[in-house]
């Protein structure tokens, strides 16, 4: 990673107000994506990720949403940006693939039109000349007939072929930054494939850094550089992939590597799992969120553990791997 990181995050808590009180749904997250990284958040549904996401695009608009800490991009914390600037930012220099591909996109226009808008929106070009860039991103993803796509409405194209689009309206303006939530979700293995093919190719050929939210471990496998594991709102474990592959540190890592079908090796008859099932934004344990479901859990993890590191890994678990 590069000494000045693209997009630092520093103590990220994100909670809403209720009338249980406020709730908190992300706690003290902090992590750092460098030029042309691809750093992958992982985890359970309700972990944190995409939340997190949203907060650096600045997309939460609850009126009870209370959002703290720091979002350092290119040397400006968005948290502290006029909206007219962040406007500027969101689309341009930082841009976001929604999970739902299905959903995402605007029935009543063409996606074409859809494209152009945003190019137009952050550059002062012709809307000829915006046509000619939307449909070039069509064909840059890989869509055979780019002029003839161009003009359909989304509900007349597949899911993969929205999650291309989707992909091209982000890259219109050559982003430093692109988010990916879920970028394969309800997609089926062939084409999944494909659309990670294109996230690897958007390092070489644009030149960004991605932030890659995702369930699949194997995903991460494929074309992460570094990975951020959540669980309940918080970071159970980072580091590089290799390493976090090679020796888990934290027994939910393990849980979810363990997990995995074999490819090499003698075929299980029945595949871990993780008992139990994460806790409820309302009902975390006072100190270790996995605790509840954790074998080595002992009077110990009844306290939270702090997010130690040490040689280029963290971890917050108090029977870390390496303390053993």
């Amino acid at each position: 990673m590069s000494e000045t990181p693209l997009l630092d995050i520093r103590n990220l808590c994100v909670s809403f107000r209720t009338a249980r009180g406020v709730l908190p749904i992300v706690e003290d997250v902090s992590f750092a994506i460098g030029t042309r990284e691809i750093l992958a958040v992982v985890g359970e549904s309700g972990s944190g990720k995409s939340l997190t996401a949203l907060s650096v695009m600045r997309l939460i608009t609850d009126p009870n949403a209370v959002i703290t800490g720091e979002i350092w991009f290119q040397g400006r914390d968005v948290l502290k940006l006029p909206a007219r600037e962040m406007r500027k930012l969101r689309g341009g220099a930082m841009a976001m693939i929604f999970q739902d591909p299905m959903t995402a996109l605007t029935p009543v226009y063409t996606v074409g039109a859809q494209i152009m808008e945003q190019i137009r929106v952050h550059q002062n070009i012709s809307r000829r000349a915006a046509r000619a860039r939307a449909v070039e991103l069509l064909r840059a993803m890989g869509i055979a007939d780019p002029r003839d796509v161009a003009n359909r409405f989304p509900h007349q194209l597949s899911g993969g072929m929205r999650q291309r689009v989707m992909i091209a309206m982000a890259l219109s303006c050559d982003p430093a930054l692109l988010i990916a939530d879920e970028p394969t979700t309800a997609l089926d293995v062939t084409v999944q494939a494909q659309i990670l093919e294109l996230v690897l190719k958007l390092r070489t050929d644009f030149g960004s850094s991605v932030l890659l939210i995702t369930h699949d471990m194997g995903v991460v496998a494929q074309v992460a550089d570094r990975v951020v594991v959540m669980y309940a709102g918080c970071i159970a474990e980072a580091g590089d992939v290799a390493g976090m592959f090679a020796r888990p540190a934290h027994p939910y890592t393990a849980g979810l590597l363990g997990a995995i079908p074999r490819l090499h090796g003698a075929k299980l008859a029945r595949l871990p799992a993780i008992p139990g099932a994460p806790p409820a934004p309302h009902d975390k344990p006072a100190g270790c969120g996995f605790a509840p479901r954790c074998g080595l859990a002992d009077a110990q993890c009844a306290m939270r553990p702090a997010l130690h590191a040490q040689a280029g890994r963290s971890c917050a678990c108090w029977k870390a791997a390496w303390h053993g």
